[in-house]
């Protein structure tokens, strides 16, 4: 999957945000590490389970 990322040099640093996974960002001192850490933000995201509440429900969507 390709998911796009914003990602830019301020002062010593470089960091980045996922467009398209609200809450995955990242601060790191290389462009190559910030781009990995995005990376592995993104699969702990899509890996972490939901457990709906009684009252939810938890549904698919295809775009």
């Amino acid at each position: 999957m390709e998911y796009r990322a914003v990602i830019k040099k301020s002062g010593d640093w470089w960091i980045g945000w996922l467009i398209d996974l609200p809450g995955v960002n990242a601060q790191e001192k290389t462009r190559r590490e910030l781009i990995e850490s995005l990376k592995i933000g993104a699969e702990d995201m899509l890996n972490t389970p939901i457990e709906p509440k009684e009252e939810e429900e938890l549904v698919k969507i295809e775009v």
